[in-house]
């Protein structure tokens, strides 16, 4: 077809697409009447010939996607089949298939890979649904009405003689390839990884049009895919210069006229503990004993407050990120490195400004007294996790009796959290050693001990009782408004359905209330440990669980068992924590309580921005776990089913965490059936079985670093 030709058509589709959504909207309004082409014509305001003949192909191409129907000759009516319209937010598989996910409905509705329309990961879309064989609620895409990106990381691939190409994006999620024109490839070579600016989408075209904006080097090697991540994520790796300027410009002096305005603890015994690479000390704990026998035990929180000054360019930069973003080779900052690492950072013998909980315990880590609010502090010394972990173990070196006694507190205050119902995941977390090159050379598992605990009990305190202090008068609410980290009760219908796959193991769920069910599941992920089915019930009860996120509204942290809980202990890597410092401080200068529509949205902003944090650090892990397994291709291992789907299982190696897919079409011994309330595949003919939690021998067959994925191979 000409160009020209072509171009008109795809125009006129787009015209009868309107018209569409107009005849739809006017015949929504009574769905049990009949109407013919005049009537409609009339209702949609098309009365002209021309107009009127646009109306007629409208219905007829209505039809064929079985959105009305002819109930009388020349009379159309709703299918009734369809239920309406909703506005929700989709999202893919990898199959091509997608879920609405609709406000305040319960459950997703599914949209067939052939109705997703121009519809891509994350958009806001307006969707038809309908009752699918009259039985199962679907839907129907009609219109993207908002884009959640426009940019994305695929490889780039050049065809026709350098005249165009396409770009095949990394996520599986994104349904489609972007069309490159001559002229908007921008010094891409073919099989480069880029990130792609989508620029347009014609409707009756396949494929979007889009212009490369940066090329980020070869696919597979360690810098270009570590900046794909933070690039599919649209996490920047570096600060805009008037902000690296606006921080150098910090005056990080500690003045006489400052320090009078705050209490001067610099006197007090005071010292950090953090992991062994640390480059940021955010807090710090100050003890002493007092003259009636009880501790005094500060908790002090870098003041970034101080520092960072709503209205500032450097304020905004902290707000758009929201996180610091930990992947396995770097971090990229929420502050730039003179804030994070210096001004802020609590080093040993310098004295910093802060902002701090003070508590005065009883024997019984009992708070007798507490108060909040900025102070100057002097840390004499820094421990790392492993020395103070020593001075726990062996009641041996400087600072042992401090940190001893901080030790039997914090157990008996974790004990305490225990028994009122917070639960206690203790799951270890992956980590690599890295030579100079940032190759993997080794994995080891971060595992939490005594030291980590203490640090752990008394960032909560703070966390709990800053939260409590804002939002209670006289133990009853007091309607202030605050930034809290919320953690919902989990689904009923996962713990049932928890509760009735574990009882095959003989264990038993008591699902009475919010603290039986607490109780029941700490019993539970106690009588696993060391079982073979360890592993499976601890993932289970993982996804039971709801997500923690941000929120003005105070409906409590079921995790850790509190009522109020806020972030306070952390503002160098995260906002909310900045936010609840600035509240915190106008609440003590006996401000009135600000308008909590504009601080929830922001809660929202960081509890989107954490998201994309932990799914850029998630990926940086898998592409490293695939990096340390390249070497080991061909090898034999002992691995663990931890994840089950229709198209196969996904087996992780419990030494160093790697987790890699076995495909059912790989099976060559049965066909295999997916049964998603045992977790498991059978074989239809031999009985096999695959469970999660399940151990197997498997062999280490591909590894794909641009999909940072894994494949392996049952060893029988």
């Amino acid at each position: 077809m000409p160009k020209k030709k072509k171009y008109i058509s795809q125009k006129n589709d787009h015209k009868l697409m309107e018209i569409g959504k107009l005849i739809m909207r006017f015949m929504n309004q009574n769905q049990t009447k009949l109407y013919n082409y005049k009537q409609i014509s009339d209702g949609i305001d098309y009365k002209n010939p021309r107009q009127r003949e646009m109306v007629i192909q409208a219905l007829h191409k209505l039809l064929a996607n079985q959105r009305i129907k002819e109930t009388e000759k020349g009379k159309y009516s709703i299918n009734l089949n369809i239920t309406g319209t909703l506005t929700g937010t989709i999202d893919f598989n990898q199959s091509g298939n997608a879920y609405v996910t609709v406000e305040n409905l319960k459950d997703d509705i599914f949209v067939h890979s052939k109705n997703v329309k121009d519809a891509l990961q994350g958009d806001k879309v307006l969707i038809v649904t309908y009752n699918f064989k009259g039985k199962k609620l679907e839907g129907s895409v009609l219109e993207v009405l908002e884009r959640k990106r426009t940019e994305f990381v695929g490889t780039f691939q050049l065809v026709a003689h350098k005249e165009f190409g396409f770009v095949v994006c990394d996520k599986k999620t994104i349904n489609t390839d972007i069309f490159i024109p001559k002229g908007k490839i921008n010094g891409a070579e073919n099989g480069n990884k880029v990130v792609v600016k989508m620029t347009e989408w014609k409707p009756g075209d396949k494929n979007p049009e889009g212009e490369i904006v940066q090329v980020l080097g070869n696919p597979g090697e360690h810098e270009t895919e570590i900046h794909s991540i933070l690039a599919e994520y649209g996490l920047p790796y570096e600060f805009p210069e008037e902000v690296e300027r606006d921080a150098d410009k910090i005056d990080r002096r500690i003045t006489d006229e400052e320090a009078a305005k705050r209490w001067d603890m610099r006197d007090v015994l005071t010292f950090t503990i953090d992991p062994k690479d640390a480059k940021d000390f955010d807090d710090a704990l100050s003890m002493r004993k007092l003259e009636n026998g009880n501790w005094e035990v500060g908790v002090h929180i870098a003041d970034v407050s101080h520092y960072v000054v709503p209205g500032t360019i450097l304020d905004d930069e902290a707000y758009e990120r929201a996180t610091s973003v930990y992947l396995v080779d770097r971090v990229v900052p929420m502050l730039p490195e003179v804030l994070s690492n210096d001004v802020c950072s609590l080093r040993p013998n310098e004295d910093k400004y802060t902002f701090s909980a003070v508590f005065e315990l009883n024997d019984k880590a009992e708070i007798q007294k507490q108060w909040f609010g900025r102070t100057v502090i002097h840390s004499d010394r820094r421990f790392t996790y492993e020395e103070a972990q020593e001075r726990i173990e062996t009641k041996e070196g400087d600072l042992q009796e401090e940190i001893n006694v901080l030790d039997r507190l914090a157990k008996i205050m974790r004990a305490e959290r225990i028994k009122d119902g917070a639960i206690t995941f203790d799951r270890s977390e992956v980590r690599f050693n890295l030579d100079e090159n940032n190759q993997p050379i080794g994995v080891y598992f971060k595992i939490s001990k005594d030291s980590n605990h203490l640090i752990e009990e008394f960032m909560l305190l703070a966390n709990k009782k800053v939260s409590e202090f804002v939002s209670l008068k006289k133990g009853s609410p007091n309607g202030n408004t605050f930034i809290y980290r919320i953690h919902d009760d989990p689904d009923p219908a996962k713990l049932e359905a928890l509760r009735d796959f574990v009882s095959t193991f003989g264990y038993k769920m008591d699902l009475a209330n919010t603290k039986k069910v607490a109780e029941s599941l700490n019993t539970l992920l106690k009588d696993v440990k060391g079982k073979g089915e360890e592993n499976m019930i601890e993932t289970l009860a993982m996804r039971s669980m709801s997500k923690a996120v941000y929120s003005t509204e105070p409906i409590g942290h079921y995790g850790l068992g509190f009522d109020y809980y806020s972030h306070f202990t952390s503002p160098i890597r995260r906002y909310p924590d900045l936010l609840a410092h600035r509240l915190l401080q106008h609440y003590l200068d006996g401000g009135k309580s600000p308008d909590r529509n504009e601080l929830e949205e922001k809660a929202k902003h960081c509890s989107a921005m954490e998201r994309l944090a932990a799914d850029a650090e998630r990926d940086s892990i898998k592409f490293m776990q695939v990096k340390f397994m390249e070497k080991h291709l061909g090898e034999t291992f002992t691995g663990v089913i931890s994840g089950v789907a229709e198209f196969g299982f996904w087996v992780e190696i419990p030494e160093n965490g790697a987790e890699g897919l076995i495909k059912l079409r790989d099976l060559m011994d049965d066909s295999y059936t997916y049964d998603k309330t045992t977790h498991a595949v059978y074989g239809n003919r031999t009985g096999n079985r695959y469970q999660l939690g399940d151990q197997v021998q498997i062999k280490v067959v591909k590894a794909n670093l641009i999909q940072k994925q894994l494949d392996f191979k049952i060893v029988e």
